[in-house]
């Protein structure tokens, strides 16, 4: 069954001008990209988009990551998406990221990882409703 997730490329790969080959990965996996935006967060988005993390101590660095400059969002469609995102994106803990992911490719550290993916449909569900309304 094609389900649907959402992928944010996020400041940091924006910055360093990754967006291109980050979606080159994403298509070359067989992903369709049905809708796409370009986005800056603002506080209350981000507190909205990131509600589970509100309160924790390391929530004040992403805001501040997240809001630094602009996201691209593209919502992605496939067979088993949420599953196949994840496993293209590679782990958020540096040492523990595969070869060719995304994260082990373009990220640099726990926040600043080059991009974000849904973590289950439900929260791609939400997530989507969140930045594409």
């Amino acid at each position: 069954m094609i389900t649907r997730t959402l992928l944010l490329i996020k400041p940091d790969a924006v910055e360093a001008n990754h967006v291109g080959e980050i979606i080159s990965m994403v298509q070359h996996r067989g992903f369709d990209i049905p809708q796409a935006k370009v986005f800056s967060f603002d506080p209350k988005l981000c507190a909205e988009f990131y509600k589970d993390h509100l309160g924790k101590d390391f929530y004040p660095r992403l805001e501040a990551f997240m809001c630094k400059g602009r996201t691209w969002a593209l919502i992605l469609e496939k067979e088993d998406a949420v599953h196949e995102l994840r496993e293209l994106l590679g782990d958020v803990i540096p040492e523990k990221r595969k070869a060719g992911t995304i994260r082990a490719v373009f990220g640099h550290g726990i926040t600043d990882n080059g991009a974000h993916g849904s973590d289950s449909e439900m929260s791609a569900e939400r997530e989507i409703g969140v930045i594409f309304g």
